[in-house]
């Protein structure tokens, strides 16, 4: 019986921040944020993702705007889109816990709603300034190997639970995934 619904997400997904837009508006329902690489997780999985595939990228970014205007959520599809989410994933690992929030909202609104450019450092920085981060000791900390390896170990978790996407919600061992299986995510926690 959970108490608590698992949410697997990367900056890099559309599909993430949607569904992350959705689960702040809960309030009687503890979500765990599980932090993970999506492509490392597909390679681990040996997917193409969509982005690397013109038609299907086509697709998700009309299929996103879609699902954005039809739960009112502001949405720009990022002119940059897709990055290399590393350093800004280990960012939530190092972060304290009193600003794993705010990190979370600053990163996705900046990438999925300003469409900032994450790949520019001085972006990151400008962000992290703002959310009265110390930048050098970020950077600092997300070099080291041990939180390397945490991003890694939390990737390759999701991989043995046989989780290939992301978003996804496990609740009760069972696994839910995309934007659009949250309320059965939900269904699944309320029967518990």
């Amino acid at each position: 019986m959970s108490s608590h619904i698992d949410f697997y997400f990367d900056f890099i997904s559309p599909y993430a921040f949607i569904a992350y837009k959705n689960i702040i508006k809960i309030k009687n329902i503890k979500f765990n944020y599980k932090p993970i690489l999506l492509g490392g997780l597909h390679n681990l999985v040996d997917i193409t993702a969509p982005a690397f595939n013109k038609i299907k990228l086509k697709n998700m970014k009309n299929d996103c705007e879609l699902v954005a205007k039809k739960n009112k959520i502001n949405f720009i599809w990022n002119s940059k889109f897709p990055i290399n989410s590393l350093y800004i994933m280990r960012g939530y690992l190092v972060v304290k816990e009193n600003k794993k929030n705010e990190y979370l909202e600053t990163f996705f609104n900046a990438y999925w709603q300003n469409d900032t450019d994450l790949t520019n450092e001085n972006n990151i920085i400008q962000l992290l300034e703002n959310l009265s981060i110390n930048y050098k000791d970020f950077f600092k900390r997300i070099s080291k190997q041990e939180i390397k390896d945490e991003l890694k170990k939390c990737t390759n978790e999701a991989f043995k639970k046989e989780i290939f996407g992301a978003p996804t919600f496990v609740v009760n061992n069972k696994i839910f995934w995309g934007q659009d299986r949250l309320d059965y995510a939900f269904d699944e926690f309320k029967n518990n």
